[in-house]
């Protein structure tokens, strides 16, 4: 089942409540929150004390991308703070075993991130930890971006390595995703897909607290796609 998963870093922050309540009211399935740093990537966001906020307004799943340096220190605020998914980038860890053990010890499902320029070799050694792969298809650290391509390959790759494994793994897309690409991302494998600007940008455009037409575009484009 495609899972769609909205990233709030382009929601309206002063309504943020509300907006995640609609938003998976309108059709999502996952709520996608993004932390930066302002060191690892050129930008700064938003912490574990607006997880623990939004964390009583919804039964979704929420779903942490970490884009932070170190990471390991953190990993535990948002697991306490209602955190379903963590996720990091391997450039970001010391030990990338050690920090996927630490999410799971913390109660959460764990994954790593790969930019455009990361190579999935790093999954070699570690599949039996991992539960989500999120393929990059913008250079992390600003919301808005044009999709790359080339991620396209690297989501097949990517498909390839979860059924080698025959374990049960979420293959996520973060950068870029719309009405005009995602059938093309799901026929390369991906089944979870963040989207940022799509949904809540065209959701400013038109009603800010109604999201189902885009949502419903988004699904339609998906059933395009052959089994």
């Amino acid at each position: 089942m495609y899972k769609i998963a909205p990233s709030i870093l382009s929601a309206n922050f002063a309504k943020l409540g509300e907006e995640v309540t609609n938003v998976i009211a309108s059709g999502a399935d996952i709520i996608h929150f993004d932390v930066m740093d302002n060191h690892y990537v050129p930008n700064l966001t938003i912490g574990p004390l607006v997880c623990s906020a939004i964390r009583p307004v919804t039964q979704a799943e929420i779903d942490v991308h970490l884009m932070v340096k170190p990471v390991d220190r953190i990993i535990p605020d948002f697991a306490k703070a209602g955190a379903n998914i963590i996720s990091f980038h391997p450039e970001a860890s010391e030990h990338i075993d050690r920090t996927l053990s630490l999410i799971k010890e913390n109660g959460c499902k764990a994954g790593l991130v790969f930019n455009p320029g990361t190579p999935l070799s790093y999954l070699d050694h570690v599949m039996d930890k991992i539960d989500l792969i999120l393929i990059m298809s913008v250079n992390p650290g600003f919301g808005g971006q044009k999709f790359i391509p080339d991620a396209l390959n690297k989501l097949r790759t990517a498909r390839q390595k979860i059924n080698e494994s025959g374990r049960d793994i979420m293959l996520e897309i973060d950068g870029g995703v719309n009405t005009g690409n995602i059938a093309e991302i799901a026929a390369a494998g991906c089944d979870t897909f963040v989207a940022g600007s799509a949904v809540y940008g065209a959701g400013k455009n038109t009603d800010p607290h109604r999201y189902d037409s885009i949502i419903a575009a988004l699904r339609a484009e998906l059933a395009k796609v052959s089994k």
